[in-house]
């Protein structure tokens, strides 16, 4: 946590274009997490971040999600997912 205070500190001085974050939540329990996802959203207004990870609470907060995929033996897929869509439907208030 200490390690990501730091990043995080960082970008709040000196906000960069883009971050890569390789598994940095692996090591967090899920109230961690929770924070983690928070201060991310928070600094995602400023900076682009790509995130590796295999937290389904970190990938909830995702926009764009990227993997991997064999279908046939030795033939790898890249497969993409925009989440950005659904999630502006979601926070736009329903009127009839």
């Amino acid at each position: 946590m200490s390690a990501i205070a730091l990043i995080f500190a960082i970008f709040k001085v000196k906000p960069s274009p883009f971050c890569i974050l390789d598994e940095i939540d692996a090591a967090l329990d899920e109230a961690n997490v929770d924070r983690f996802s928070r201060v991310l959203q928070e600094f995602s207004k400023t900076s682009q971040f790509i995130v590796i990870t295999h937290n389904k609470k970190t990938i909830v907060n995702a926009s764009v999600m990227y993997g991997i995929t064999m279908q046939q033996s030795g033939v790898s897929k890249i497969v993409s997912v925009k989440l950005s869509q659904d999630k502006q439907k979601q926070e736009q208030p329903v009127t009839a």
